[in-house]
This record gives C-alpha cells, sequence and structure tokens, in this order.
C-alpha cells in the first residue's frame, strides 16, 4: 500500500481510476486499485474482493444478531465457535453466511441462522451494508436483528443443518452478563471474538454503568 505523503491539498473527489486482478482464487481475489486521493495524487492500493458476490445482492453476506428468549430464562444471545485456519485458532461469531442469488438479506439471515444453529426464528431488523475491514476488503454485510421463540416446540431441541466440513459449535451467553462470559471464555479458550461481538458487549457494559457519558471519556 502507497504511504507517500502528497503536498498541499486540492479540492479533489477522491475516485478509483482502474482496478487489476493481481492473483484470484475460488473464493477471492487480490487487486492493484489505482486511485486518485483528495490531493489530486495518483496513489496504489491492495484490496482482497470475494469473487462470491451476486449482482443482485446489496452485501456479500448477512450476520444475524439472534436473542434467545425462554420462559423462566434470562435472554440469551446466540453465538457460534468454529476454527477459523486464517486466524489459526477458533472464533467466536455471530451466526453468518453470504447472501445467494436473487435472496434477500432477511431470507438469508433466517437460513444461514437454521443451518448453523437449528434454530427458526422471526426478523424484527436490518442494517444497511456496512463495512467490515475497510482497509484490506470491499466486502460489506448486512446485520439482521432476529428474535427466536425458546418456548416454540420446534426451537426446545434445535438440530443443525451444517454442510460437508462445516463444524460449528452454538454457544449461548445470557444478555445481562455477556462481556463478563465472554471475557470468561478468551482468558480459558484458545479462542479469538469477532469484533462485532464484542464492540456489542461493550456498548450493553458502557450502557448500563454509565449511560450518559461517552465511552471515550469513561475513566
Amino acid at each position: 500500500m502507497d504511504g507517500s505523503v502528497g503536498d498541499s491539498p486540492k479540492a479533489t473527489i477522491p475516485s478509483v481510476i482502474k482496478e487489476e486482478v493481481i492473483a484470484e482464487g475460488k473464493w477471492v481475489k487480490l487487486e492493484k486499485t489505482t486511485y486518485t486521493d483528495p490531493s489530486g495524487k495518483t496513489r496504489t492500493w491492495e484490496t482482497v474482493k470475494r469473487t462470491t458476490k451476486k449482482h443482485t445482492s446489496s452485501a456479500d453476506g448477512v450476520a444475524i444478531f439472534a436473542v434467545l428468549n425462554r420462559t423462566l430464562h434470562y435472554d440469551c444471545l446466540v453465538m457460534v465457535k468454529q476454527f477459523r485456519p486464517p486466524m489459526g485458532c477458533y472464533c467466536l461469531e455471530f451466526p453468518a453466511g453470504l447472501i445467494d442469488d436473487n435472496e434477500s438479506a432477511e431470507d438469508a439471515a433466517l437460513r444461514k441462522l437454521l443451518e448453523e444453529t437449528g434454530y427458526k426464528g422471526e426478523v424484527v431488523g436490518v442494517s444497511p451494508a456496512i463495512c467490515l475491514d475497510p482497509g484490506l476488503t470491499n466486502c460489506t454485510t448486512h446485520i439482521v436483528k432476529v428474535n427466536i421463540n425458546g418456548d416454540d416446540p420446534e426451537n426446545i431441541k434445535p438440530k443443525q443443518k451444517l454442510d460437508d466440513g462445516e463444524f460449528v459449535e452454538v454457544v449461548l451467553v445470557p444478555l445481562n452478563e455477556l462481556q463478563k462470559k465472554i471475557d470468561e471464555m478468551v482468558k480459558n479458550e484458545n479462542v479469538v471474538v469477532d469484533a462485532r461481538v464484542y464492540i456489542y458487549a461493550m456498548g450493553r457494559t458502557h450502557a448500563k454503568s454509565k449511560p450518559t457519558e461517552l465511552p471515550v471519556l469513561k475513566s
């Protein structure tokens, strides 16, 4: 990535000039992106893109924020733990997956939730397409909020519908002690937490402890 610094900035709108494929695999490709910066200087960037994004999809995939509601139980956040080869360890994540061609974010979320956890739920909210690691990739996702009725007979003993080669453990954590339980997992297991999961846990903790104070000002 080009880290050079130009002269005095000009009133220029940054834009991509061209994209050239350097290497391509089955799931991802590496591109050389040539662009102009706000000063008008031409620069290059190395960009990773998925090869799987469908033209009909508003984002590459979905991450499912699923809450399990059961009588006489604390509400639980439904997460998954699986080995991620790029990390070389297990990761704690929201259930997630790619959006199929001509599939809505809502339908993709319910499909992936059923496959990875066995639960059936109701979509109650969808985020706009959001970026994940914009300094590396153009990959985007929708966060889909799903409520799960744990008292429904089909959700009492959920059965996963995993594909061959998928090994996913379902993890239920009470929302009222989410960050505490996650921190215990990190301390006791070789696990890395997805940033979206942890920032949500931090947000809940902060909202309960000092609801009128900005996180950056917390002592």
